[in-house]
């Protein structure tokens, strides 16, 4: 039977509570890519359940690690490529010791591990996620010993960002890490909502100088798309994680038309955000309007400053319309139908079609 024991952890305690053996313990994920307990003190060798609650408008997972793996584990899971959907994005690997399952808003998994001496990270192994979202377990019959928590290494403060021999070095563009594009970055965007995705997208022969954008998940639609640089995530590695990231580059694109899709006639009801999966690093999100599937994904023109935008339609007898709003110096070119009037009206039957975004000059 086990003994129900909710830890409330903060960063102001120099000492956080020492759970005993057989031990359940409850975990959340909330908005800005974060748990809401990060540093668990446990006695060697006691039998911990983690219960993991995704209190966020995304999905994640839990992954428990052995000492000093948790980036190897991140590495490998963001190397799944398209089979990291169906492996709840966990990799096979000795250094995983426990995981939950992928875990959709508003629901629960939990895992069991049984853990020796020693500090044991655990994460979120979603890509993008892993290296700002993690914490550690410790199992240690000296609780007293461990550093307070704004000295202890193992959890995230971006003035440490080697762990375990891996040196990641500060970037221009604000993050601790070496980005391969595309990247994925869940995070608080200006002019968008509190459900944000960041996406940089590699230029022309993978060069790290093409397009991003931001897809606001909550409505389910881009909101701006911009060049000459990703993101600027300082103040989120500060802790700062209500404040705005920051934009670099030039914003050339704005979608000022609200949600650009119509399906059916009279009133719809709010999309439904779906979540997203990696096809070949790009994110494809997943939305449901009035009923219909909508898959979008977005790439970067093969030269020039633009987009190319292909989304993919599930099966329905409903009239769908794109609203496409004028944009000055942006030329927009659907693979069909025929935009009149800033509207797209797709022939009967179209499952596909892509929306070339250009800019002049």
């Amino acid at each position: 039977m086990f003994k129900l024991l909710v830890l409330i952890l903060s960063f102001s305690v120099a000492y956080p509570a020492f759970a005993q053996r057989d031990t359940t313990i409850i975990i959340s994920a909330s908005a800005g890519l974060q748990f809401d307990q990060k540093r668990l003190v446990i006695k060697p060798n006691t039998r911990l359940k983690i219960l993991f609650q995704n209190k966020d408008d995304m999905a994640h997972n839990l992954v428990v690690t052995r000492p000093n793996s948790r980036l190897r584990v991140v590495e490998f899971a963001l190397a799944l490529g398209d089979k990291g959907t169906a492996q709840n994005h966990v990799p096979v690997m000795d250094d995983v010791l426990a995981h939950t399952r992928s875990v959709d808003p508003g629901t629960t998994d939990s895992l069991v591990v049984t853990l020796t001496e020693g500090a044991f990270p655990f994460v979120c192994t979603y890509p993008g996620h892993g290296y700002v979202m993690y914490g550690v377990i410790y199992a240690t019959s000296t609780p007293k010993k461990l550093p307070p928590p704004e000295q202890d290494t193992n959890l995230p403060n971006p003035s440490r960002v080697a762990e375990a021999g891996h040196q990641h070095k500060a970037s221009e563009s604000g993050h601790p890490y070496s980005l391969t594009l595309p990247a994925v970055c869940r995070t608080f965007m200006p002019d968008c909502g509190p459900a944000a995705i960041a996406v940089g997208l590699p230029g022309p022969s993978g060069q790290e100088s093409g397009q991003s954008y931001v897809f606001d998940a909550g409505q389910c639609r881009m909101r701006y798309a911009w060049s000459g640089g990703f993101v600027d995530n300082t103040e989120q590695w500060d802790g700062k994680g209500q404040r705005f990231t920051k934009v670099v580059g030039d914003i050339y694109f704005r979608d000022t038309g609200g949600f650009p899709w119509r399906v059916g006639f009279g009133t719809q009801p709010p999309p439904r955000f779906k979540g997203y999966r990696l096809v070949n690093r790009y994110p494809e999100f997943r939305y449901v309007v009035n009923g219909v599937e909508i898959r979008e994904l977005v790439k970067s023109l093969p030269t020039g400053r633009g987009l190319v935008r292909t989304f993919t339609l599930g099966p329905g007898n409903a009239a769908i319309t794109f609203l496409a709003t004028a944009q000055p110096g942006i030329r927009l070119k659907p693979s069909v139908g025929k935009l009149t009037n800033g509207e797209i009206r797709l022939p009967a039957g179209t499952r596909r079609f892509t929306l070339t975004m250009e800019k002049d000059g």
